[in-house]
């Protein structure tokens, strides 16, 4: 493609997680809108093979190439090893003149490295997070660092994260904020998002807490004191009932399943698919969790979050005053939570403080930004296939 021709750019999107199909989703259907300017391809490498099929079904898209790579048990090094196995093929066949990663996955820093070796440039969503401990939260923390130093051009949801890229000694003609796409799936998806299967409907009535936990640094005692929080915010809230869509993880769900399957007022349910998610963002009173996306999620619907964490990425959520980091400490869960239970002034505090995730608009930033970058684009390409890449 050379400058003022009538090609399109191609497009790869590499995504194996359900927050990467979530988040790159608005990106894929922004760019299919724009048929003249883009053509795309999207690899589903499968890291999270079911959850993300799900997901991305959700947006009426189906991956071009599927690379199968999930394993039971599989670990972070495993995962990048078959990444860096099988993606080259496709990136080879596709040629493509940008590749799109979003976030800190296993996924994202194999797709980033590969496009590196092909000198492909590449685009990375969500970018600029950061905690400052490398293994807090593990892999990631470290992925997203290392993907900063591959990629081109940087996406970044907030200021803050524009400002952790600076620091790093990223370009700043490179960073565009742009929102967060997770807030354009949301308002995609809220009018016909349903309650799941598993709704216990006639059970759960009154306020209701949603809770979601998996965090590799919170197994063990740290799930189980979150669980011990959760029968004690109950047993002191008569009209409160929690909801645990439990993680298939064997770390996890042995312990949920222990303390918690006899608790008349907590529900535990198999994993939500998202457009089932988004409608239990709507229907919860409170929301508790060590998911970073939903941090970003449950405030567009003015839902207070408690985060199951003692450090966050997401320090924006912490200053907006829509979240408050409790950690994994059961006091510390209990009170927080019965403070927003029964005080009415700090509930609406934090349930009427303003989203600092974005607008909805995220993805026609992205893809506004990188049809300007198309000559640029054109001529790397040209290089990089004139060099027998």
């Amino acid at each position: 493609m050379h400058p003022g021709s009538n090609a399109r750019l191609r497009l790869l999107f590499v995504l194996g997680t359900r927050p990467e199909a979530i988040k790159l989703a608005p990106i894929i259907l922004e760019a299919r809108a724009r048929p003249s300017l883009f053509s795309c391809n999207v690899v589903n490498t499968g890291q999270h093979q079911e959850m993300s099929l799900t997901a991305l079904a959700a947006f009426g898209i189906r991956p071009d190439v599927d690379l199968e790579i999930m394993n039971a048990n599989q670990t972070p090094n495993e995962v990048l090893a078959r990444i860096l196995n099988r993606l080259p093929t496709v990136v080879a066949t596709t040629n493509p003149h940008l590749v799109l990663v979003q976030g800190d996955t296993s996924t994202a820093l194999g797709a980033a490295l590969c496009a590196h070796n092909f000198k492909i440039p590449v685009a990375h969503v969500e970018a600029g997070l950061r905690t400052g401990q490398r293994y807090a939260p593990f892999p990631e923390e470290m992925n997203r660092r290392l993907i900063s130093e591959l990629a081109s051009y940087h996406f970044a949801p907030t200021k803050h994260a524009r400002e952790h890229l600076l620091q790093q000694g990223i370009s700043d003609s490179s960073i565009v904020v742009t929102g967060n796409p997770v807030v354009d799936a949301l308002y995609y998806l809220r009018d016909v998002a349903s309650p799941p299967a598993q709704w216990p409907a006639k059970g759960l009535v009154g306020r209701m807490l949603l809770i979601t936990c998996h965090r590799r640094e919170s197994h063990g005692i740290g799930i189980r004191a979150i669980c011990t929080a959760l029968r004690d915010i109950v047993a002191q809230c008569s009209d409160v009932h929690a909801l645990l869509p439990v993680h298939p993880n064997p770390n996890v769900s042995a312990d949920v399943f222990e303390l918690l399957q006899n608790n008349p007022r907590i529900f535990l349910i198999p994993p939500v698919d998202y457009p089932q998610l988004v409608w239990l963002l709507q229907r919860a009173t409170l929301v508790l969790t060590d998911s970073g996306g939903i941090q970003e999620e449950a405030p567009a619907f003015g839902k207070p979050v408690l985060v199951l964490r003692d450090v966050t990425e997401r320090p924006e959520g912490i200053e907006a005053g829509v979240a408050r980091l409790v950690g994994t400490d059961r006091q510390n869960i209990v009170e927080a939570a019965l403070q927003l239970l029964e005080d009415s002034d700090a509930y609406a505090a934090m349930s009427k403080a303003v989203n600092p995730y974005g607008d909805g608009h995220a993805a026609e930033r992205i893809l506004d930004f990188v049809t300007q970058q198309v000559h640029l684009l054109s001529s790397m390409h040209v290089a990089s296939v004139g060099m027998g890449l």
